[in-house]
């Protein structure tokens, strides 16, 4: 949410990859001049190269990796302009190539090599989504490129860094679209194994992208990060998606004719046509299956253009010129903020202001990375041998490091129920349960630069409850991840299935329980 990953070397060890220009760290970098097309579409690749020559081969990105599509075109060299982390790299279009109508729906990796390059830094990554055409799938998967864009740092400032809009028309950050696979390294709450001390200042992880060349934002989103792991598991065990982009979902008839809407890892940031598209859907009884952590926190707004994304976040009720033009509710700020006061829990049933990280800094630093199953024998644990008090997703830490959670009280038989607050839907069944918390100022893992006079408990409280007095700082501090059912539209509406954690997708490599939670809930679903 706030922090961005230090990049001292002395915080974790002098490395030359530390001084390697993160704005171009290889010999050749590239985009794509949309995120999304469908069938006969020509995909322009904007490419800057050191070499006189590049190759690409692009490959669909499922259970496996298929190719596609392989070309070499000449090689121009084009510096990255000053701004463009907000306003784009502007490179000519080195190669196009048409989507070929038997392409099926799917993320494609471009990957882009440098013939002859001088150092061996031969590889970048650029991607696009194919929609559908024709005939559709049962369910949409929208991978949520609008995070991936606000965490970039190429060519400047991310919105983690001081920008306020960032530009769609630049390459991703070294590592957002692939890199190797490793165990637990890149990861932000990364899991102890039995007798280590827990990583809670994220030296791990600091270690591992710095050595590597990696920007922060592997450890928090990106293809290769969260959505990848979902599909490559779905895909193998038989289920088929369409896919979009955040920004499809400007235009409603993107989430027509489907019956389920599925998001997972880390969606952040959506723009109000991208939600009332969402909560269209589901009112007229489209399910919704959201398996993502710190899900819909920030409104964004999209340029005219759809170029680039707007977001003021912490200083928003004071920066954002649409609250000085009397639209408050348009302010690129909370969902929750009491300007804007369309929390995302009205949808959600859960939200990151009633819970935010696990294990992540002093935030439950030592906890066991898993749900306390609660109600055991609802449908969501079918097929699991699940019991009351048992641990789901422990073992590979599928809970953190980023959650949404909703106040709980028990009821006459120590079960957990939602404390219902204003927006909320009537009908929420929470079925388990793990502690989160905010972090304040020095709670931050070390290895980590948080704001300087604030965190987000500091923020949530402020913006909340007017003060960040001792009472307004307790009430943010301590909450939950949840796991929950609810039909925020009633019963007439379509049903809304919550897994509030960003890594549950690392659970679905080889842990049994975990992988029957998610058929269970695409079954139901998706029928």
């Amino acid at each position: 949410m706030t922090t961005t990953d230090s990049t001292d070397p002395a915080a974790v060890g002098a490395d030359r990859s530390a001084e390697i220009d993160p704005t171009f760290h290889d010999d050749i970098e590239g985009y794509c001049g949309r995120l999304s097309y469908t069938a006969g579409d020509t995909v322009e690749l904007h490419v800057s190269t050191r070499a006189d020559r590049f190759e690409i081969a692009v490959h669909r990105w499922g259970a496996t990796r298929e190719q596609v599509h392989t070309a070499s075109a000449e090689g121009v060299y084009t510096p990255a302009p000053t701004d463009a982390d907000s306003r784009g790299c502007g490179w000519p279009a080195l190669m196009t190539f048409k989507v070929d109508p038997s392409w099926r729906s799917g993320f494609y990796l471009v990957t882009l090599t440098a013939v002859s390059a001088p150092d061996g830094r031969a590889v970048a990554h650029a991607g696009f989504v194919v929609r559908a055409a024709g005939e559709r799938a049962s369910a949409l998967l929208v991978l949520a490129t609008n995070t991936w864009n606000a965490y970039n740092t190429w060519g400047g400032a991310s919105l983690y860094t001081g920008g306020k809009e960032v530009s769609f028309h630049r390459p991703f950050s070294r590592g957002l679209l692939d890199r190797p696979e490793v165990d637990r390294d890149d990861r932000k709450a990364r899991p102890a194994r039995w007798g280590e001390t827990p990583d809670a200042d994220g030296e791990e992880f600091q270690r591992y992208r710095i050595a590597n060349g990696y920007a922060p934002a592997i450890g928090s989103t990106g293809w290769f990060t969260h959505e990848r792991r979902f599909v490559e598991w779905a895909e193998s065990e038989g289920y088929r998606f369409d896919f979009a982009v955040s920004s499809d979902l400007e235009d409603p008839a993107t989430v027509a004719g489907y019956d389920t809407i599925v998001h997972v890892g880390h969606d952040e940031y959506w723009s109000a046509p991208q939600r009332r598209s969402v909560e269209g859907f589901v009112r007229s009884g489209g399910h919704l299956a959201s398996l993502s952590g710190n899900t819909m926190f920030w409104q964004v707004r999209l340029t005219d253009d759809a170029t680039a994304m707007v977001c003021h976040k912490y200083s928003a009720h004071e920066t954002d010129p649409v609250v000085a033009a009397g639209e408050p509710e348009r302010m690129t700020g909370m969902w929750c903020d009491p300007l804007v006061d369309d929390p995302e829990w009205s949808l959600l049933g859960a939200g990151s202001a009633f819970g935010l990280y696990h294990r992540f800094g002093n935030a439950t630093a030592r906890a066991a990375g898993g749900f306390t199953v609660y109600r055991h024998g609802h449908w969501l644990f079918d097929g699991t041998d699940l019991r009351y008090g048992d641990l789901l997703g422990a073992r590979h830490g599928a809970v953190g490091y980023e959650t949404v959670g909703c106040p709980i009280d028990l009821d006459e038989y120590q079960l957990p129920i939602a404390r219902l607050r204003p927006g909320m839907p009537a009908d929420i069944e929470v079925v388990a349960v793990a502690p989160a918390s905010s972090l304040g100022v020095g709670d931050y893992p070390k290895s980590i630069s948080a704001l300087s006079d604030q965190g987000d408990l500091e923020f949530v409280a402020e913006r909340l409850y007017g003060s960040t007095d001792e009472d307004a700082l307790a009430r943010v501090r301590y909450g939950n991840a949840v796991m929950l059912v609810c039909r925020p539209f009633g019963e007439s509406g379509g049903e809304v299935v919550t897994v509030g954690t960003t890594d549950w997708v690392f659970g679905l490599d080889d842990d049994a329980a975990v992988q029957q939670v998610t058929h269970n809930i695409l079954h139901r679903l998706i029928g």
